[in-house]
């Protein structure tokens, strides 16, 4: 019955696919069908009479979780298996039982900003000096020690480490200020979850026992508390199968243990290993170019690639005469093959080990009419205004959340200054209130002049309102936020780039909240919508279809591949990065990571470094990266084009060379205001109008009713059929709600 599930697979596949039970280590080289073996061992275990509530597959970003459950739906249909990120795992975890590490289940997720607001007022809290130690060198060593399952109260620094001791004041008033807010950062959501399950057997035990069977994906990548994690669902039920491959840990940095899966075998001494070699990605001389690179690694498990593809052109290694060079010809290069037809834009990708390195392209690409996208810049979910219309969901969910409610309470300006926000948290810290409940005594508080506490007690107002439609659809409540804040209002009447850009990025969040509330089927909870919306991870925004040059970092590319890659500034101080310099063990990991950067490559790659560069300010002969001396050199194509290097060419841009049908897309979201137009002809008529397609009315639209008259959208909600409006009505002021289908209102044309 379920042979078919082997078809096609190598020996070495088949071996780890029809694995059962037992802990099972699936080391997996690049580009050798890990993601085939992992769901179509899901399979395997469900057509042998495993239940999909006793599987659980865990892995690390949102794309990978969505791709391994559509394959398995459609390799066995019908079976619901739980399939998701770590955080994610952990976040439901911490909801059933956030009393245990002092929380309520209405917790909020800080993001990167939020975590930041709330450790500066932990380092006021603390009485520590910020001239001493920015706030970067303290979140980041905080965020190490959850990392690496250590408690506030664990924590002892060592002697004579001066940001140590620091860390030791700040790291417990930090934890205290979110603990007061009901929050969490992404790192508590590990920490707590991996607390939980060692401080309260029962629980441990308990989901041991449902999750019999658990897969781990990308296990080097892990740090101690997803270790720990791990751990404690595979005691009673040792069926622990990981994946993953010691030579592309590349997250060291953040807290991940390469130790975790080399001595895996140490902690299942029984485990059966499968050594996934043959590789489908890559031709033959990139993967020579690859193996050849991190054989001078120490710290790895041998395996052997091999691939059965072609040969294939040599792989390049370009000098250019400096970085305006390499991107000016790089983007010449893909310019000439899209123009030619030979290929399209998104075939190629540049990898680069810093942002700051992509500048000359983007600007090489603009003069040069190539479309590109720009991954792991500023995500959609991290811009101002998309942060700042979600503090409104935050603060209707969790009022006990200050710093949130600081966000907003005068964003957009409503009147209310710094001065009256430190008389609303001094009354608050006198009578143990939140910012929210001290706010509803704002006319008690003597010190506050009467026009500001009228100002704060509209605003108190403002959020009971939205609070009543906690339940309503996700769509219906993200468009009475828009209205009844006025944030979106705001952009609509300015004419600047970055404001349009804005106003459309909010107008796509409402496209978020409708797709959220189609895929839960009229059951969306806030809690859920805001969980999705905080766990988005570092290249859930990459369009893969998109037909535009891709311009990402070495560690944004993992897990992706592409015909053609150019890996640009292979240099010392850059890759390796020149925090690595005196570190063997950091600059294992630099090479892993260059590693990754060429097996992401099918069927073409340049490395290429720049004899001069200017860097952070400076101008400077570069070195060329230790890490070409340990390429087979003698199997590439080394080209020196230092001597062809125009600088006539670069102080003035060339024509475009080819068509405007690739005009440059740096950002991803699209549209104008929707507020439409009409004419006062139109206005005075009543005839018949043929029926308006629902999905045609929009967020803040301008439309019309026969006994009503004129009237704004306040909020959408629903679909087909079912979909409804609430408008507001203009003279005399009123509110009422539409089923669209029917027909009563009108949109006015542009």
């Amino acid at each position: 019955m379920s042979d078919h599930l082997l078809e096609g697979l190598n020996p070495a596949q088949r071996e780890a696919v029809s694995h059962i039970e037992g802990p099972l280590l699936i080391l997996a080289g690049p580009g050798s069908g890990k993601t085939r073996v992992v769901t179509h061992r899901i399979a395997w275990l469900l057509e042998h009479g495993v239940a999909p509530a006793r599987i659980l597959a865990l892995t690390f970003t949102n794309k990978a979780a969505e791709e391994m459950r559509s394959r398995v739906e459609r390799l066995v249909p019908g079976h619901s298996v739980w399939v998701s990120t770590y955080h994610r795992f952990a976040a439901r975890l911490l909801r059933r039982h956030a009393g245990l590490v002092g929380l309520e289940e209405n917790y909020t997720i800080y993001d990167a900003d939020m975590a930041g607001r709330a450790l500066r007022r932990a380092i006021e809290r603390a009485r520590i000096d910020p001239a001493m130690f920015n706030l970067d060198q303290i979140g980041s060593r905080i965020s190490w020690l959850k990392s690496q399952f250590t408690l506030p109260e664990d924590y002892e620094p060592r002697p004579g480490y001066p940001l140590g001791e620091v860390v030791r004041r700040v790291y417990p008033a930090y934890q205290s200020l979110l603990a007061q807010s009901n929050a969490v950062d992404f790192d508590d959501l590990l920490l707590h979850a991996a607390t939980i399950l060692r401080d309260c057997p029962e629980i441990r035990q308990s989901l041991d026992e449902r999750h019999q069977f658990v897969l781990v994906d990308e296990y080097q990548d892990t740090n101690l508390a997803q270790y720990a994690i791990a751990r404690a669902l595979s005691v009673d039920y040792p069926n622990l199968a990981v994946t993953g491959d010691p030579d592309q840990s590349i997250y060291g940095w953040r807290g991940a243990h390469v130790g975790n899966i080399l001595e895996f075998e140490k902690d299942y001494p029984q485990v059966r290993v499968v050594r996934l070699e043959q590789n489908y990605r890559s031709t033959k001389s990139i993967l020579r170019v690859a193996d050849e690179l991190i054989a001078r690694n120490l710290r790895r498990k041998k395996k052997r690639l091999y691939t059965e593809n072609a040969q294939g052109p040599p792989v390049r290694l370009v000098i250019y005469a400096d970085q305006n060079d390499e991107a000016r010809a790089i983007a010449e290069r893909i310019a000439g093959d899209v123009a030619s037809g030979r290929r399209r834009p998104r075939q190629f990708a540049v990898f680069y080990r810093v942002n700051a390195l992509s500048l000359p392209f983007e600007r090489a690409f603009r003069e040069l009419g190539v479309p590109y996208q720009l991954v792991q810049g500023m995500e959609f979910f991290q811009r101002k205004e998309i942060r700042d219309v979600l503090a409104y969901l935050q603060v209707i969910h969790n009022p006990r959340d200050d710093e949130t409610l600081l966000r907003v309470i005068n964003t957009p300006a409503r009147g209310i200054g710094r001065t009256t926000v430190e008389r609303l948290a001094d009354h608050g810290v006198s009578n143990g209130l939140s910012l929210l409940e001290a706010a509803r005594d704002c006319r008690a508080i003597s010190s506050l002049a009467k026009r500001a506490a009228g100002q704060v007690g509209k605003f108190v107002d403002l959020i009971d309102r939205l609070a009543a439609l906690a339940d309503a659809p996700m769509e219906e409540i993200l468009g009475h936020v828009l209205t009844e804040t006025g944030y979106k209002e705001q952009y609509n009447n300015r004419e600047s780039e970055e404001d349009q850009q804005r106003l459309a990025n909010i107008e796509e969040l409402l496209t978020v909240a409708r797709e959220f509330d189609e895929r839960h089927a009229g059951e969306a909870r806030l809690d859920e919508f805001l969980e999705e919306t905080s766990l988005v991870g570092d290249t859930d925004d990459w369009e893969a279809e998109s037909d535009r040059v891709t311009l990402m970092t070495l560690h944004a590319s993992k897990g992706l591949e592409f015909p053609v890659v150019f890996l640009i500034a292979v240099e010392e101080g850059l890759l390796p990065h020149e925090r690595a310099r005196d570190n063997a063990d950091q600059v294992e990991e630099e090479r892993r990571l260059m590693f990754v950067g060429i097996t992401r490559a099918r069927e073409e790659l340049q490395i290429s470094y720049a004899f001069q560069r200017d860097f952070r300010g400076q101008r400077k002969i570069t070195i060329p990266s230790r890490f070409l001396m340990d390429l087979p050199r003698r199997e590439m194509e080394t080209v020196d084009q230092r001597d062809h290097a125009r600088p006539s060419d670069r102080e003035s841009p060339a024509a475009p060379v080819f068509a405007p049908a690739f005009a440059p897309a740096a950002t991803t979201f699209s549209s104008t205001p929707s507020i439409r137009l009409t004419t006062a002809a139109e206005l005075a008529g009543d005839a018949v109008l043929p029926a308006v397609d629902p999905d045609e009315f929009t967020q803040d639209m301008i439309v019309r009713h026969n006994q009503f008259g004129l009237g704004r959208i306040a909020a959408l909600s629903g679909n087909g059929t079912t979909r409804t409006a609430t408008v507001d009505f203009i003279a005399p002021p009123e509110r009422r709600r539409f089923v669209l289908s029917e027909g009563e209102l009108r949109p006015l044309k542009r």
